[in-house]
């Protein structure tokens, strides 16, 4: 079974920061190590996959921790104020603020680049990292080639620019502070110094991140526990039944062998 019935979803809580930010979260108390999902870019913890995944944990009396970035969902601020340095800020915070012990992360897309820098930072508490989709550099790697000559004038004039995605019927505004945030954290240039179990899933018809970014993402992990599935027919949500299914396979077989 892959949906979510009879599942009451952890109510939300508030986590304060400085300054008066605000990070919305759920976390459902249960069994070390901690799960703890990391969305993608404008995605939230709403999502199918953080609901899925919810579901699985109170299950098996998992511990368990979702929650939305700063810009994004029931947080404070300002979406175009923010950047992977920035949100991986917050996803620290809150893991220091309200969870013990080990922890699993599991980022999603943008998420999966999150979940390596906030690992890089808490290397005493992280025990085993699945990235879904990994999309580490993206703002360097995928939207800056992408770019035609007006949106280029765009972000020098202006600071922003307006881009269309699949997955929303309005365009979704990429700024510049996002984009230099971004060159502050490129990942796939160097060795990565995480030595923890790490499994890796991505679809082979990703029409956003294409496989190949996943595979530099392995290569570039220090740890020799490194395992990477591709999915035939998966596209970039991996949100259908069956890829859902195996996210799950994934996660627990990974939490087994940590035990």
């Amino acid at each position: 079974m892959t949906d979510n019935a009879g599942v009451e979803p952890t109510p939300t809580a508030y986590f304060e920061r400085q300054g008066g930010v605000r990070i919305a979260y759920a976390h459902t108390l249960g069994r070390s190590p901690t799960v703890v999902l990391l969305c993608g870019y404008a995605s939230d913890m709403s999502g199918t996959k953080a609901r899925f995944i919810e579901a699985r944990c109170k299950a098996r009396g998992q511990a368990y921790l979702r929650f939305d970035y700063q810009g994004h969902g029931e947080s404070s601020g300002d979406f175009v104020d923010g950047g992977v340095g920035l949100w991986s800020e917050d996803a620290r915070r809150l893991m220091e603020g309200v969870t013990q012990g080990p922890l699993v992360l599991v980022g999603s897309s943008m998420g999966a680049w999150v979940m390596v820098l906030v690992a890089l930072a808490l290397k005493d508490r992280v025990a085993g990292l699945l990235g879904i989709a990994s999309a580490p550099d993206f703002s360097e790697d995928l939207i800056l080639p992408a770019l035609d000559p007006a949106q280029v004038d765009a972000l020098a004039r202006e600071g922003t620019v307006r881009l269309t995605s699949r997955y929303a019927d309005d365009p979704h505004t990429v700024s510049r502070h996002f984009l230099e945030d971004g060159r502050r954290h490129l990942l796939l240039r160097s060795t990565i110094g995480l030595h923890c179990p790490v499994r890796l899933l991505h679809g082979l018809e990703d029409p956003d991140v294409p496989w190949q970014t996943t595979v530099r993402l392995a290569r570039a992990l220090e740890s020799q526990d490194v395992t990477l599935t591709l999915i035939k027919g998966g596209g970039h949500r991996l949100s259908e039944p069956h890829e859902l299914e195996i996210i799950d396979h994934a996660l627990w077989t990974l939490i087994s062998e940590l035990a």
